[in-house]
């Protein structure tokens, strides 16, 4: 009698168990249906042809989010620029849309201080990456705001858009470049900064200190002369804190004789091949070789 009871027990505990498990699959059940957000099945589809680089170029957190909009008609696939003109064409012809276009932005570099025209204080002897170097005092580079030429940016470029040149200076492939971000983030020097190509006034330099210093650590440093303020259109370019900057606003209104002037070449034109030109007054730049150590310092 005693084990029938406990058999009794235990039975009725599984009933209990049963019945719970019952009611919560129907209250689960019940949330589902109450709760369930449509899915247009369109989504997966363009997610499925967009590049899944999640890079961010577009301008929205990754790819399943582009497509999210695309499908919304907020966005037009061409603001893809990962994608191939193909799979533009692709993602268009499947939402029956215009693939649209957009200005192409690149990735543009505020330095034109290569080991040929650049002082060091100190050579530098560590792990190799920009961002090692700039902890121990800044990467010994006499001007503290200079590239320290160690390639973090094109490392981190899996577009192969940024290579480094003959003076550890990156130089950035406007073909190749897609405006991901990546070189801008890396750059523990913040040198890196995304750019429309069709605004082609650029200062190539991020140096602050005041003129003949910042000439005597870098050639062709910026050294606030103030010569491209006067030519350009007033507001355009201004002088803050001993450095040459854009209203980004008013960009569109760059002219490349507002270069012409710069005698360090600091404040260049982009040619539409993406290559920085100096202006006419601009000291030449002969010396191939790496400066030495300064001396003194």
């Amino acid at each position: 009698m005693e084990q029938l009871g406990q058999l009794g027990v235990v039975g009725m505990a599984g009933v209990f168990m049963a019945g719970l498990g019952g009611l919560l699959a129907l209250m689960l059940a019940l949330a589902n249906r109450k709760l369930f957000v449509y899915e247009d099945p369109r989504i997966e589809e363009v997610d499925g042809l967009l590049p899944k680089s999640n890079c961010g170029a577009c301008g929205l957190a990754g790819c399943r989010d582009f497509a999210e909009k695309l499908v919304l008609g907020e966005v037009v696939a061409a603001r893809c620029t990962v994608s191939s003109p193909a799979q533009i064409a692709a993602v268009a012809h499947y939402l029956g849309v215009e693939a649209g276009a957009v200005d192409k932005r690149v990735a543009r570099l505020a330095c034109a201080g290569g080991r040929h025209v650049a002082f060091l204080r100190a050579k530098y002897v560590g792990l190799s990456t920009c961002r090692a170097a700039a902890v121990v005092s800044g990467g010994g580079k006499e001007c503290g705001w200079g590239c320290l030429g160690l390639g973090d940016c094109a490392t981190v470029c899996l577009q192969g858009a940024i290579t480094l040149d003959a003076h550890g200076l990156p130089v950035v492939d406007q073909e190749k470049c897609t405006a991901c971000n990546d070189c801008v983030t890396a750059c523990p020097k913040g040198l890196f900064a995304l750019a429309l190509v069709k605004d082609k006034l650029w200062v190539a330099c991020k140096s602050r200190a005041e003129g003949d210093l910042a000439e005597a650590a870098c050639e062709v440093a910026c050294t606030a002369c103030g010569k491209c303020v006067a030519d350009a259109p007033p507001g355009l370019l201004t002088v803050r804190d001993n450095l040459v900057e854009i209203d980004i606003a008013r960009i569109g209104e760059g002219k490349r004789a507002f270069i012409d002037r710069c005698a360090t070449g600091a404040i260049v034109w982009y040619d539409d091949k993406g290559e920085p030109q100096r202006g006419a007054a601009a000291k030449k730049i002969l010396r191939h070789d790496d400066l030495p150590l300064k001396a003194g310092v």
